[in-house]
C-alpha cells in the first residue's frame, strides 16, 4: 500500500491525530527526569508505549534526540521501531532540504527500509526549490513512504519567504502547493505527498481552500498549546479540512508521565477533530 492509503486507513481506524514526541529539556523537567540520555529514553519510550496503541501517527522530533549525540540517535532508532510495534505510522520530523547526492543521502537514511532510522514519512524543507527534493520524493515513492513539505508555517519569520512573489506573480507558498498537487495527481485519491500548513496561519491572497487541496494530507501543527482550534482549521482549510492531520505535541505531553493521562489527552484531541470527517 502507498503511504497515502496507509494513512487513510490509520485515520479511519484510530482518528485524525498526529501526536508529537518532543523530548525537550523543559518537558523532561516537567516529568521529573534528568536532561540526559537516560531521561530522554524514559520520556520517549513512555510516550511510545502510551500513545502508540491509540494514535494514527506519531511524530518524533529528531533534533531533541540529536542533541544527545550518538546515544540519542540510538534512542530514536528504538522509538521508530517501538512506534511501529504499537501499530502507529511514524512521521520523522527532520525538515531536511538539500540538493543532489546530499538530499539522496537523507532519503536513504530516513526512507530506505534498510536503514535503522527508516520511517513511514518525513518532513522536508523546499526552500532550495521544490525540485531539489525530487530524489527524496522518488525514494519515498519507491518504498511506499511519504513526504510532508513545508508550505505555510505559523512562525512570524516564515511570512517573508512563504508570502514572497515569484517571477510569475504567485506566492512561494502557492508554487509549493501547486507543485505538490501536480506530483500527487497520478497517485489517486490519497496522495503520499503532504504539505505542512499551520493551524493559525494567514494565507496569501492566492492560497484558497481549493489551493490547499493538494490531493494528499495536510499536516497541521499549532493545535492545542499553540492556540489552534477546530474553528481555526475549518476557517483556514474549508472544504479541504477533510485532508487535515492535526498535530499536537506539548499539550498532550504535558499530561505525562502517567501513561493513562497521555492516552486520555490524545483521545480527547482526536475526538475534537473527528468532526472534520
Amino acid at each position: 500500500m502507498t503511504f497515502g492509503s496507509r494513512l487513510a486507513e490509520a485515520v479511519g481506524a484510530r482518528g485524525r491525530l498526529c501526536a508529537g514526541i518532543d523530548p525537550h529539556a523543559a518537558l523532561l523537567r516537567d516529568w521529573d527526569l534528568p536532561d540526559s540520555v537516560e531521561g530522554l529514553e524514559r520520556f520517549a519510550m513512555t510516550a511510545v508505549e502510551a500513545l502508540g496503541p491509540v494514535c494514527a501517527v506519531l511524530k518524533p522530533q529528531s533534533a531533541f534526540f540529536e542533541r544527545h549525540g550518538a546515544r540519542g540517535i540510538a534512542v530514536l532508532e528504538r522509538v521508530v521501531r517501538g512506534c511501529r510495534e504499537q501499530g502507529a505510522l511514524v512521521l520523522l520530523d527532520v525538515k531536511r532540504g538539500d540538493i543532489g547526492s546530499t538530499v539522496q543521502a537523507y532519503a536513504d537514511a530516513y526512507l530506505d527500509p534498510a536503514s535503522p532510522l527508516a520511517a513511514d514519512a518525513v518532513t522536508a524543507s523546499p526552500f532550495l526549490g521544490l525540485g531539489s527534493l525530487d530524489p527524496l520524493v522518488a525514494t519515498a515513492s519507491a518504498h511506499d513512504a511519504g513526504v510532508f513539505v513545508l508550505a505555510l508555517t505559523s512562525n512570524p519569520e516564515g511570512r517573508a519567504v512563504q508570502h514572497a512573489r515569484t517571477a510569475d506573480g504567485r506566492s512561494v507558498a502557492a508554487e509549493i502547493l501547486a507543485g505538490l498537487a501536480s506530483r500527487n495527481a497520478s497517485g489517486g485519491e490519497n496522495g503520499s505527498l503532504g504539505a505542512v500548513v499551520g493551524a493559525t496561519v494567514e494565507l496569501p491572497a492566492d492560497v484558497t481552500a481549493a489551493t490547499l487541496d493538494i490531493g494528499g494530507p495536510l499536516l497541521v501543527p499549532g493545535v492545542g498549546a499553540q492556540g489552534g482550534t477546530l474553528a481555526d482549521v475549518r476557517r483556514v482549510f474549508g472544504p479541504a479540512a477533510g485532508r487535515v492531520l492535526p498535530s499536537s505535541s506539548r499539550e498532550i505531553l504535558r499530561t505525562g508521565p502517567d501513561p493513562a493521562a497521555l492516552r486520555a489527552a490524545a483521545r480527547r484531541t482526536a475526538e475534537t477533530f473527528a468532526a472534520l470527517g
